[in-house]
């Protein structure tokens, strides 16, 4: 089935050329977004421009500008002459995607035990007992991320350093996330041997409810750690 874009239409009924395409432009950049992020595309996959166009319907000047948007967001490359491709993963990118996500989201879950109110804290707790009750994977196919859980496990982390109070941080913040997802996506068949993800996520809850900045910071720093050695383990 093709994927439908929706055109903006102006209050005189008719499509609008300037909002139209940039309605366009986003609602690609969305899809391919989604698509590269689940590894639904390839990493280093090619990306041919007249291909998209031809499967969302809609111009070239349209995916031209969301392939442009998905360089600049990280999940895509440029290459002179030959096009787009989405961006490649490796190991050594892996880890110094790791070490520098440990740095900003221990500062700003630090920031958030600081300033957060009781608004934050019951938000925390809520996202947690959202996460929990829901499967890693799908039931029929265990070899799959169950996409509900991929969702409550962006929200429960989103939501443990909401309270960071650094607009700019957090933009820096969300981008490394959406990076290292990639990674988790690549790597779902991983079932480490005595290690509780569940056990790491309420230990982390635990120590930021009771205002512990160090314990909770250095849980998240070990919980991000493993989850990439595991993942760097599988690649190998």
């Amino acid at each position: 089935m093709q994927d439908s874009i929706e055109i903006t239409v102006n209050e005189a009924g008719t499509g609008s050329p300037v909002r139209g395409h940039r309605t366009l432009a986003s609602a690609i950049f969305s899809q391919l977004r989604s698509d590269i992020v689940a590894c639904r595309i390839q990493p280093g996959e090619k990306l041919i421009v007249s291909a998209i166009s031809a499967r969302f319907d809609v111009s070239l000047a349209a995916v031209r500008e969301a392939l442009s948007r998905l360089v600049a967001a990280g999940l895509v490359v440029a290459e002179d002459q030959r096009g787009f491709r989405a961006s490649p993963l490796s190991i050594d990118d892996l880890m110094d995607l790791t070490h520098t996500r440990i740095e900003i989201e221990s500062l700003a879950l630090r920031r958030s035990i600081t300033r957060g109110g009781d608004d934050w804290r019951a938000n925390v707790a809520a996202a947690w007992n959202e996460l929990k009750v829901v499967p890693r994977t799908l039931a029929h196919d265990p070899g799959q991320h169950n996409p509900a859980w991929s969702v409550m496990h962006a929200r429960f982390h989103n939501t443990l350093v909401s309270g960071c109070g650094l607009r700019w941080l957090m933009e820096f913040r969300d981008k490394l996330y959406e990076q290292s997802e990639r990674y988790r996506q690549m790597a779902v068949a991983i079932k480490p041997e005595g290690r509780n993800v569940d056990d790491e996520h309420r230990i982390i809850v635990e120590a930021t409810l009771d205002g512990d900045a160090e314990t909770a910071c250095a849980e998240m720093a070990r919980h991000i750690e493993r989850t990439a050695t595991d993942i760097a383990q599988v690649y190998r």
